[in-house]
């Protein structure tokens, strides 16, 4: 047995109507036309699917079997035509996102924020434990958009640049450094560094001042969260070199001290580094996806003005 949808939509339709004649009107056919496939679905089905003597029409024992059929799926087709029509206008869609910057969720949870209500029906999730594998689970469409500040040259990924920030270092008004106008990688040699607990690699403190420099800090202390970071670096228990739009917060606190890093040898002027949205090239024009990154530009600049 062979079915089509217009076979369901045919009993559907002659079902509601009572009759051919005004289900010929309704399906925008000639009742003859209609006959022929009721009679083909028959041959199809080996079985009459309507009473004819009665009026009005009938469904038989296997028309309403077939009937139930079809109100049960033909629902569902049109729910996914919807769907897809949603796509094509780039209403719906999904946007999982993995996050090389430790730090971002500070900046993200706003920006998610003012996306939810432009985009209710996009569904968005953040994959935290693809944080170390996300170039390759954006090439696996695992997830749809890598936050980074390393872009690497990879076929088929397109990096869009969000914003510019400063790496800056943080430290308790009571640490000695604090009278210091500027912090250079020797400062760090007495110091216990707190960072994100992340490889050193993804680290601006270690790859833009440490690591150029050949040094290294007293100790090193690793902590999951901002806030906690914070705390600790308050009670003088350590310092940390955070982006700029983290310390929004902490610059008119007399218990913190916040200062630019000088740059390593042979550069001028104070750290630059760039974030970017990484995508996948055939999805970089989706509506949805462009005005997350708009958003992520202009609340970065809210953030970094504090």
């Amino acid at each position: 047995m062979y079915l089509e949808l217009r076979h369901l939509r045919t009993i559907r339709a002659i079902h509601q109507a009572g009759g051919l004649a005004r289900a010929a009107d309704l399906m925008n056919m000639t009742q003859s036309a209609l006959s022929h496939q009721v009679a083909g679905l028959e041959a199809q089905v080996g079985m009459e699917l309507f009473v004819r003597r009665s009026k009005p029409m009938t469904l038989s024992a296997a028309g309403i079997r077939m009937l139930r059929a079809a109100e049960r799926i033909l629902p569902e087709i049109t729910a996914l035509e919807e769907e897809f029509r949603a796509l094509q206008a780039g209403k719906t869609g999904r946007l999982h996102i993995a996050i090389q910057c430790h730090a971002c969720f500070d900046w993200l949870f706003p920006v998610l924020g003012l996306f939810r209500h432009a985009w209710p029906e996009v569904d968005v999730d953040i994959r935290a434990g693809l944080a170390f594998d996300s170039f390759p689970a954006l090439l696996r469409e695992e997830v749809d958009l890598v936050i980074s500040s390393n872009p690497e040259p990879l076929a088929g990924i397109t990096f869009t640049p969000l914003f510019d920030y400063h790496p800056m270092f943080i430290a308790s008004a009571q640490n000695p450094l604090a009278a210091k106008a500027v912090i250079e990688a020797e400062d760090f040699r007495d110091q216990t560094l707190l960072t994100y607990p992340v490889p050193r690699d993804k680290l601006d403190v270690f790859t833009e001042l440490l690591t150029p420099a050949k040094i290294e800090p007293r100790a090193q202390r690793q902590v999951e969260l901002t806030a906690v970071i914070l705390m600790l670096v308050g009670s003088n228990r350590g310092v940390a070199v955070l982006p700029d739009w983290v310390l929004r917060d902490v610059k008119s606190n007399a218990d913190y001290v916040t200062r630019p890093l000088a740059p390593p040898p042979g550069k001028s002027g104070s750290i630059t580094k760039r974030l970017f949205a990484a995508t996948r090239e055939e999805d970089e024009a989706k509506p949805y996806i462009a005005h997350f990154q708009r958003l992520g530009r202009s609340e970065a600049v809210k953030l970094q003005r504090g």
